[in-house]
């Protein structure tokens, strides 16, 4: 089980953590919602929570719940720039189909 992160969304974490002046790595999860039935949750932690699964890549940490780890496993998170608008993408391979406006997506 793995998550990974490409050089660009590490750098982008690794600034905003730094910037920010405190925080321990990057948590993903996800949660019920959407009109597909899931969407992914992603804040800066502070702190690790028993359970937590830790995976570091380009020297940032990544943490995960262990059941939203079932959902996310295998999963490249990116930071990308289209126009004027940039974002974290997720290039999730469990992901069986998404809504429209790709917000929620169903595994």
């Amino acid at each position: 089980m793995a998550i990974t992160l490409t050089e660009a969304a590490a750098n982008h974490v690794a600034k905003f953590l730094k910037n920010r002046g405190k925080g321990v790595g990057l948590r993903l999860g996800v949660k019920t919602s959407g009109c597909s039935g899931m969407a992914y949750l992603l804040e800066f932690a502070d702190e690790l929570v028993e359970g937590d699964q830790v995976f570091e890549d380009h020297g940032v940490k990544v943490i995960i719940d262990p059941k939203s780890l079932a959902y996310l496993d295998g999963t490249e998170l990116d930071f990308v720039k289209e126009g004027l608008n940039e974002g974290f993408k997720f290039n999730n391979p469990n992901v069986k189909g998404q809504c429209g406006c790709g917000e929620s997506f169903q595994v």
